[in-house]
């Protein structure tokens, strides 16, 4: 995998060439994590927005798009001015044939941008640790989430790191609801090309822990150990995860490469 921090636009595609997957970075905290090691055979192009990077416009993510999680709300454009057009570039996106994927904040902005609704501070709390996401029929042939879903066999639950205190309370019009959990019921949903899971797939041990220790509210010995005893579980979900995003890209990617 090649990180490409200076070269932004992306050319027609051409034979043999990877397949270009822009990845958008809201706070220094939430980065690629695991994903850097699992998002394989395509080039990634990192785009730092909380560092000033600029927001690429629609005709510059490539063959996929993916919107990491970060500390701000959905709503917080005073706080970080690029979430408005990031809004903008994912409304637009999955509306197209480039598949997206929004974590956490994410697929909060995703949910924004196509007309649904995220509540700051939701009412339950704080949802922290290992989740267990429970796949809804739908799920089962979604092109990302099914082999997700597939692992999970007649308990129809994956373990999921989680961290989050805002929450998608509606989703948009047309959207397809795809995984719950016992405290949020918007774990996952896809609008177009584009989908959102609420849950941090890329996470490690190390970087939840780092989370947990933010929150005073969260018991952080106790995620911990949530993630040490359900490790083997939380990668095999979160490496699938990110395997069904690359085969998506890449079919597209294959879908416009120019013949030589």
């Amino acid at each position: 995998m090649t990180l490409d921090f200076d070269d932004r636009v992306l050319p027609a595609a051409t034979s043999g060439a990877a397949p270009r997957v822009t990845v958008v970075q809201s706070s220094p905290d939430v980065g690629l994590d695991r994903f850097a090691q699992w998002l394989t055979g395509v080039d990634v192009h990192l785009v730092r927005a909380d560092l000033g990077e600029p927001v690429p416009g629609p005709t510059e993510v490539g063959d996929g798009l993916l919107v990491l999680g970060g500390q701000m709300s959905a709503h917080d454009d005073a706080v970080a001015p690029w979430l408005r057009p990031l809004r903008d570039l994912l409304a637009v996106v999955s509306a197209t044939d480039v598949p997206a994927l929004g974590v956490c904040l994410g697929a909060q902005l995703l949910a924004v941008a196509r007309g649904g609704r995220v509540e700051v501070a939701a009412p339950p709390g704080r949802e922290a640790g290992v989740v267990d996401v429970r796949w809804r029929p739908e799920a089962a042939d979604d092109a990302l989430l099914g082999p997700v879903a597939a692992l999970a066999g007649a308990a129809r639950t994956s373990p999921q790191p989680s961290m989050h205190a805002d929450a998608v309370v509606d989703l948009p019009r047309g959207a397809v609801w795809l995984a719950s959990s016992s405290m949020y019921p918007f774990q996952a949903f896809r609008i177009g090309s584009a989908w959102g899971v609420q849950f941090h797939p890329e996470a490690t041990a190390e970087t939840l822990r780092t989370w947990a220790d933010q929150h005073p509210e969260v018991d952080a010995d106790a995620v911990a150990a949530q993630m040490a005893d359900r490790a083997a579980e939380v990668e095999t979900t979160g490496r699938a995860v990110a395997e069904a995003f690359t085969h998506l890209v890449a079919s597209r990617a294959a879908t416009r490469r120019v013949p030589v």
